[in-house]
């Protein structure tokens, strides 16, 4: 009797132990897997889709063997593999997000800066004219001058261009409503990479892009590019 209710524990106790190996977890699953769904929301995949891919591989070839072959030591080593790629990934994209911040923050101050030397500007020739108008004896035609100055100022600079026949980049980057300078035209091949396959070959009729709020670097980026390309 003593005998059958010690096997019976023993058999209950064997029973309970394969319970908790089936049901275990391995450790670094729970470790990588808020990591795997946090990058998710944080636009990994975007800013970083090799690396996002590799990570998702590593951390799905554990789940496999987790759920499919249940090798819980394998699979283990995968999830570890995964947390070391997500933890490298995850700084990157910190500091990628950091810098894209800075950089929005940078640009918006150079708009603000433009538009208050062009608000000035506009002040000053208004103020001009002003002075002109008091001053007896004044000249027409340099009245006429100033007040054509003011409406350029006043209009707004196109952000698109039809192209005519015969014309180049070089030449519709040169036009004064453009950039007044020959050599931006990298600035408009780079948005127009869709419609031109070669800078040299344009075609009368086509409607590209003008970009207006470049960075100072972007404008150096270009004319070093239009250099290269003259040499």
């Amino acid at each position: 009797m003593f005998v059958a209710c010690r096997q019976a524990v023993c058999i209950v106790l064997l029973g309970a132990v394969l319970a908790a190996c089936a049901t275990a977890v391995p450790s670094w699953r729970s470790k990588v897997a808020p990591l795997v769904e946090d990058l998710g929301l944080r636009e990994a995949a975007r800013l970083f889709p090799q690396e996002y891919r590799s990570l998702l591989e590593t951390f799905e070839h554990g789940e496999a063997l987790y759920h499919v072959r249940e090798d819980d030591t394998a699979a283990d080593e995968y999830y570890q593999l995964a947390f070391q790629k997500a933890e490298m990934l995850q700084a990157e994209v910190q500091l990628t997000v950091k810098r894209l911040e800075v950089e929005k923050q940078r640009r918006a101050a150079e708009r603000a800066a433009k538009a208050e030397e062009e608000r000035l500007l506009q002040a000053a020739t208004e103020a001009e004219i002003r002075l002109k108008a008091q001053q007896p004896g004044r000249s027409t035609e340099a009245e006429h001058s100033v007040q054509k100055k003011t409406k350029e100022l006043t209009q707004p600079l196109p952000t698109s261009y039809t192209v005519r026949r015969g014309e180049t980049l070089p030449q519709i980057s040169a036009r004064t409503e453009i950039y007044n300078d020959a050599t931006l035209w990298p600035l408009i091949y780079r948005a127009n990479r869709d419609q031109i396959r070669d800078p040299k070959r344009l075609w009368p009729g086509q409607v590209f892009v003008i970009p207006r709020n470049f960075s100072r670097d972007e404008a150096v980026e270009a004319r070093r590019y239009s250099s290269k390309k003259n040499q």
